[in-house]
């Protein structure tokens, strides 16, 4: 029989999981801050000698690593915190570099109230949605080094594990 229950993790559970997953550790990504509601986090990508391209700034493939995993974490906690199982996965994201990337970068990402609440009205309505958030990559200076839209994709799931919608 399968478990019921949504899967919890302390946010010491996840800032640890996330900095010490390999892909993220050797593109030089951390979560640096996490909420205890699961509703905001804040990444950094440091400098490292192994996520510089040929001039000498950050690899854009090192920022995209910083924002491909931490909203669909996000959204997965909350909902777990709420008592709800739910399939979410990075549906898809795009990025636009605005400027080379010669210090440390800072992304914050959020879950602002409204769009829980647009989130929790859309899975009562078809059992799942898509959810869009920009987020930037902003460098020790202040400068917008990229910007980039992740689209995340929920689907809430029955007591069995399996969904309650299809595609």
């Amino acid at each position: 029989m399968a478990n019921s229950s949504p899967r919890r993790l302390s946010p010491f559970q996840v800032r640890w999981m996330m900095n010490f997953y390999p892909p993220l550790l050797f593109q030089g990504v951390r979560m640096t801050a996490l909420a205890a509601d699961f509703r905001s986090c804040r990444v950094r990508i440091g400098r490292r000698l192994w996520t510089r391209n040929l001039n000498g700034t950050t690899f854009g493939g090192s920022i995209f690593a910083g924002v491909d995993p931490f909203l669909p974490i996000l959204y997965w906690q909350v909902f777990a915190r709420r008592g709800q199982k739910v399939e979410v996965w990075l549906k898809g994201a795009s990025i636009q570099y605005r400027k080379p990337a010669a210090t440390a970068l800072e992304i914050d990402f959020s879950i602002p109230d409204e769009e829980l609440q647009a989130t929790v009205d859309a899975l009562v309505e078809k059992g799942k949605t898509v959810r869009q958030h920009p987020v930037q990559a902003i460098d020790r200076n202040g400068q917008i080094c990229a910007e980039a839209t992740v689209e995340v994709y929920i689907r809430l799931l029955g007591p069995e594990g399996k969904p309650r919608s299809g595609f």
